[in-house]
């Protein structure tokens, strides 16, 4: 009763507020004033990711794979969200992956002077995009866009105690330009199947880099749609040939998008 309560409230709190004398003319007039008006959305979510691939530095690679089990328990921290604002057939995207995983193990070598070695990895990924709406019809919605995915990994490795003198902490950083876009195909009322993508790379260092998704909306109220999907993000990094990351992080998508404006 306490969920079902505060749901209402949150749908009648957001939702579009009604005018007993309006009628279709005033809400058609008023569409037509809100065309040209900023639209602002965010939307927050949890990604169940796992990754598998090859990594690799100094010339000695290693293939590596990570269920979603494995990642969920070494995440320290971790915020993921996207946004989006919108002004006419022109809009503005960003996303935002930030997290954080470390693992302990003890050293089976007693000679080496430390007992056990702590890693931390670090990964942050921003992707930003402008776009213009191609087409916009009631039964689909297409959104072409171009814009850059930038990439940040830090490693930090350290022995206990601290006496082998082979402690490392580095990191790389990147930036993709990337081209793709996004269709939209609501599915009566309060459903919507929302599909986007794309690829970019090309460059001396990431030979290639996509992504692609595809999401099922279902509007709670007028400012609140439930998101559930799937997503499958893939780099290929090669700053030279003594160094590599190409990776493939897939998995579900839970979320919620808020209609700010």
């Amino acid at each position: 009763m306490l969920a079902a309560s505060a749901n209402v409230v949150l749908c009648y709190q957001t939702g579009a507020q009604t005018d007993p004398a309006g009628g279709a003319q005033s809400q058609d007039s008023s569409s037509a004033r809100n065309e040209y008006a900023w639209h602002l959305e965010l939307s927050p979510y949890l990604w169940f990711a796992g990754s598998h691939g090859t990594v690799g530095a100094l010339g000695h690679n290693i293939s590596m794979h990570a269920s979603p089990g494995d990642l969920l328990s070494h995440l320290d921290i971790g915020l993921m969200g996207a946004a989006e604002a919108r002004y006419g057939p022109f809009v503005l995207t960003g996303d935002m992956i930030w997290s954080r995983v470390s693992d302990s193990r003890a050293l089976p070598f007693a000679g080496l002077g430390a007992t056990s070695a702590d890693v931390r990895v670090g990964q942050f990924i921003w992707t930003s995009k402008v776009g213009y709406r191609v087409m916009d019809r009631p039964k689909i919605k297409v959104d072409a866009n171009v814009g850059a995915r930038y990439w940040h990994l830090g490693q930090k490795l350290s022995f206990n105690p601290s006496t082998l003198g082979l402690n490392f902490d580095g990191s790389q950083s990147w930036t993709d330009v990337v081209v793709g876009g996004r269709i939209q195909l609501p599915v009566g009322e309060k459903m919507v199947i929302d599909a986007l993508g794309d690829v970019g790379g090309w460059d001396s260092t990431a030979k290639l880099d996509y992504q692609f998704a595809a999401l099922l909306g279902y509007k709670i109220c007028p400012k609140t749609t439930l998101l559930a999907g799937y997503r499958y993000l893939f780099v290929d990094y090669r700053p030279s040939n003594r160094a590599v990351y190409t990776t493939v992080t897939s998995g579900a998508i839970l979320g919620a998008t808020f209609k700010l404006k």
